[in-house]
């Protein structure tokens, strides 16, 4: 039977926890590595939600790409994601920025789910590949592509700035990159697709005549549940791996 520490130590194979930036929390958040395992949990988040599906389902481990503790815990009380897994002993995995920056990756398979060629590195961080400058399959509008954005990744609703020019190169960073718009358009890129944009960047990209496409931080990431149960049921035959259920968009529309 495979423990948390085995599922850990191949994790750390293809997206290895060393490489997360410095603010992040990845690795082996709830439990110990000696414990054995089953059935796996993935979701992005590790809500409470989260926390008791795994508990009625007999999981003995979550892996989330979120950290379930991210900033310090004052305290702890028996409604916290984290307290909740351990009441239960149940433990968790969680592969943040060490996934995201990884070949193969969170960023990878953003590229994949919109149809783009990565050619570069986008930016760094502390030495750490961040994005992706991609080429489209033929050049389109600012309009084409988020249209695109929100079928292939199911969004609700995508926010894009409007731009003239006809786009053929476009910089990708899945979760929270609005600001790293100004590194595309240097690279050469017509647009940029990412999640989290501030209406400051908005603004600014708007006014430079650069598309700038917001289609949410949970549908720019929530792509990886596919990939990683390929991966581990690859490694680990024996494991039951099963997607969570309980943790969906917490942002409603109207």
């Amino acid at each position: 039977m495979a423990t948390v520490g085995e599922i850990y130590d191949y994790i750390d194979t293809f997206a290895p926890f060393s490489q997360q930036q410095s603010y992040d929390n990845s690795g082996i958040c709830v439990g110990g590595r000696d414990m054995p395992v089953k059935k796996v949990l993935t979701a992005l988040d590790i809500t409470k939600a989260v926390a008791d599906e795994a508990e009625r389902g007999g999981f003995q481990l979550v892996i989330s790409h979120h950290p379930v503790i991210f900033r310090p815990l004052k305290c702890l009380t028996a409604e916290q994601p984290a307290v909740a897994l351990a009441n239960s002993g149940i433990a968790a995995v969680c592969a943040h920025t060490s996934f995201d920056s990884a070949q193969g990756g969170m960023n990878d398979l953003l590229a994949q789910k919109l149809g783009l060629k990565p050619l570069q590195t986008l930016v760094y961080e502390e030495g750490k590949p961040i994005g992706y400058v991609c080429t489209a399959a033929f050049e389109t509008s600012a309009a084409h592509l988020a249209s695109q954005c929100k079928k292939r990744l199911g969004c609700k609703v995508v926010r894009y700035t409007e731009t003239p020019a006809s786009i053929a190169k476009i910089g990708i960073c899945s979760g929270s990159g609005g600001g790293l718009w100004r590194a595309a358009a240097a690279a050469g890129c017509q647009a940029m697709v990412t999640g989290d944009v501030k209406h400051s960047d908005f603004v600014e990209a708007a006014d430079n005549g650069f598309c700038l496409i917001d289609a949410g931080h949970f549908y720019t990431e929530n792509i990886f549940h596919a990939a990683l149960a390929e991966k581990l049921a690859e490694e680990f035959p024996e494991l039951v791996i099963e997607r969570s259920k309980a943790f969906t968009d917490p942002v409603s529309v109207i």
